[in-house]
């Protein structure tokens, strides 16, 4: 289900749709019950309820995990781990090292810092939820539901930051690095690894500790010198999830029975109702495409450090193709990454794309040198497509020409119409005379 949406629990016998008719004469009592449950939301504003969404992600945290923190031992691990991976990348990329600042983080550490980055992502999308709800409202009714309407708005950021909440939790306990779910959702500059879940994750791999946590702070790395030295990237991303969310359609026929389910006795029925999948938006062709880029986007990035990860560490590190081909897996069966794009945007990041991406950038490294591989995302214009991805050889074979022409335009064009002039002069010749 995509964000802010989730179906009906089939075992839930409290109530059938149409029982309860909406009576707007009966919202004085309704906002009167709903006044002590908002109380206890926070003061948090908007289409998201953020402290709400905290508060249920740290109290999963509790009652599930056990360690609160970690040995100094394992931030200095961290630190070191980093430091040897920068050395190792230096060798295999031409971009330069993009970590300011190593941080070992728990689980609350990551949801702390990473909630700025979660909320551009997740506002977009439940504004316009949000927003095309009311929209779809018959007039007559907005106008009877006046107060209503604000008391709704509040409890759709509840209900969205119930849902964020839930998946932060889940993100928090399992991811390994800052970057491991494809985005920059942590401060720039800023490397960041989760000594605790990695510790989990090492479990049954058979291989060190030590080999693991640098294996892992080496795609930390990559992921930090492209996110800094590709300035146009981190905004693509954000501004991609915007513009599917500008295009979230919903069927306003569901209006006339999500109003059979409200029940104005029971403010929980608000809730069931905003939650029970009746507006789930309508998939438009823009929105297709627009996830499409973002696909396709996101597995350029984690293709790219896929390549330059396996350049930097396949000689030094022996267990880096089981440890490689083990994250890909975890992408496969729908890791922390899959689970938390299919909430927010519908979107599930294909594994074919990220080993088609890695194809692509190793064959351009293999062609034209790293330089000319790390230079694609110089320009928005030059990396490239889905289309690309299934054909990297043609991306391969035009990619010098294609730079040419950004980087001296003129000289490109003049050198196009001599082409052309000399094509249409060879055409003009008249045929040479024959000898007697």
């Amino acid at each position: 289900m995509p964000f802010g949406f989730r179906p009906d629990d089939p075992d839930d016998k409290s109530g059938k749709p149409g029982d309860n008719p909406f009576d707007f004469s009966q919202l004085g009592d309704m906002l009167s019950q709903l006044g002590s449950m908002l109380s206890n939301a926070g003061s948090s504003s908007g289409p998201v309820n953020y402290d709400l969404a905290k508060q249920i992600a740290f109290q999963q945290l509790s009652s599930t995990t056990t360690t609160i923190g970690f040995a100094a031992d394992q931030s200095s691990a961290v630190t070191d781990a980093v430091h040897l991976a920068e050395m190792w990348l230096d060798p295999v990329t031409s971009l330069p090292a993009g970590t300011r600042t190593t941080q070992a983080w728990t689980a609350r550490d990551w949801i702390e810092r990473t909630i700025p980055t979660w909320q551009r992502l997740c506002d977009p999308v439940a504004q316009r939820m949000s927003g095309a709800w009311v929209e779809a409202m018959p007039a007559e009714a907005k106008q009877a539901a006046g107060p209503l309407l604000a008391m709704l708005g509040q409890m759709g950021g509840m209900a969205f930051g119930s849902q964020l909440g839930n998946a932060l939790a889940q993100l928090g306990a399992e991811v390994l690095t800052s970057t491991d779910v494809g985005l920059p959702l942590g401060p720039e500059g800023t490397a960041a690894l989760l000594p605790a879940n990695i510790e989990k994750f090492t479990e049954g791999l058979e291989r060190p500790a030590s080999e693991v946590m640098v294996f892992l702070a080496a795609r930390e790395a990559a992921h930090q010198r492209l996110f800094t030295h590709v300035p146009w990237l981190r905004q693509r991303l954000l501004d991609t999830v915007e513009e599917f969310a500008k295009g979230i359609k919903v069927d306003t026929s569901a209006l006339e029975q999500l109003a059979g389910q409200i029940d104005p006795s029971n403010p929980a029925s608000i809730e069931e109702a905003m939650g029970s999948g009746l507006l789930e938006p309508q998939t438009t062709p823009e929105q297709k495409a627009a996830l499409n880029r973002l696909e396709t986007l996101l597995a350029l990035v984690e293709g790219w450090v896929d390549v330059v990860v396996d350049a930097a560490v396949s000689d030094r590190l022996p267990g880096a193709p089981a440890l490689r081909e083990t994250l890909r897996r975890r992408r496969a069966s729908g890791g922390p990454a899959e689970q938390t794009f299919a909430t927010l945007v519908g979107l599930e990041l294909r594994p074919r794309k990220l080993r088609a991406a890695s194809a692509l950038w190793k064959l351009v490294g293999d062609q034209h040198g790293v330089e000319v591989r790390d230079s694609v995302w110089e320009h928005a214009e030059l990396v490239p497509t889905a289309e690309d991805l299934d054909d990297p050889l043609e991306f391969a074979e035009r990619l010098t020409n294609t730079r040419k022409a950004l980087e001296d335009p003129i000289a490109e064009l003049e050198r196009t119409m001599r082409e052309d002039e000399g094509k249409a002069g060879d055409g003009d010749k008249p045929d040479k005379p024959e000898e007697a």
